[in-house]
């Protein structure tokens, strides 16, 4: 688990490589999608956390023009991103957007209490830190992705991520600007699809950046309390001279209630 490679964000705690031992899982192939969160949308009445707030972060280059011009940006650290009054899961990108035809793409706009949520009425859990990145080697021992060392071998994209000048410029070789379907790519060994790029995923762990150091060996699950929880897989808009966090030791966090335009996840059942 973890990595030593030049390309480690050593401040996210990506290393050092060590040994661990996971206890066998079941993971989802895909992300969790559209149409499995309507279903359960409609069976529970469940409200999300941008629904109840009223706004969710989207990608500035999803909008329009018109809509840029009504909606400030975030900060200027980040002018990619828009506070968007109305976006949430059904309306990636504000009121007058829908999922009519991106029932098979992963569902966004959830925060970690809207995963979790689903997870219980399920019958599932998010999974650990750990279990996340055993199922995204495929099988691999310490390389880049799930596929090997090479982003693209023999020039083939086998994930969503950005191509071109981050943010301003997407040449879209991998035929996609926003999210892609589920299965858009081919999967890992493991039969998972889509483990790197296209929505960052969810895990179960509060995020530190130096409690591996004194984790369990076997079945880590990360500190007992934390300000923000972990985040895996990069997501469509991640680009090497930025964000290089879709590679299978990158991590991230974010705070339980946040949402936006590029966060999903799927989940794991235990094998008893």
């Amino acid at each position: 688990m973890g990595s030593d490679d030049k390309d480690c964000f050593k401040e996210d705690g990506e290393g050092p490589a060590r040994k661990v031992t996971i206890s066998s899982f079941y993971i989802d192939a895909t992300a969790v999608s559209n149409l499995e969160f309507e279903r359960f949308i409609t069976e529970t009445g469940y409200i999300t956390d941008a629904e109840n707030y009223g706004w969710s972060f989207v990608f500035a280059g999803l909008l329009s023009d018109d809509i840029l011009k009504a909606h400030p940006k975030v900060a200027a650290a980040t002018p990619w991103w828009c506070v968007i009054k109305g976006a949430d899961w059904r309306h990636p990108e504000g009121s007058e957007s829908d999922i009519k035809d991106r029932m098979d793409h992963p569902v966004v706009h959830v925060s970690w209490n809207d995963t979790s949520a689903y997870c219980k009425w399920s019958g599932k859990r998010l999974p650990t830190e750990a279990e996340w990145e055993f199922a995204a080697r495929g099988g691999l021992e310490q390389k880049k992705f799930p596929w090997g060392d090479e982003l693209t071998p023999n020039g083939e994209h086998l994930c969503n991520i950005w191509q071109g000048i981050f943010p301003k410029f997407n040449s879209l070789d991998d035929g996609y600007l926003g999210t892609s379907p589920s299965k858009s790519f081919p999967p890992n060994a493991y039969g998972l699809y889509n483990m790197v790029g296209n929505v960052w995923e969810w895990c179960q762990d509060w995020f530190s950046p130096d409690f591996h150091q004194g984790d369990s060996k076997v079945d880590p699950k990360g500190p007992s309390y934390g300000k923000t929880k972990v985040m895996r897989g990069g997501s469509f808009l991640c680009h090497e001279s930025y964000c290089n966090r879709y590679r299978v030791a990158a991590r991230t966090s974010n705070t339980i209630e946040s949402s936006s335009s590029n966060i999903g996840f799927r989940c794991v059942v235990e094998i008893i």
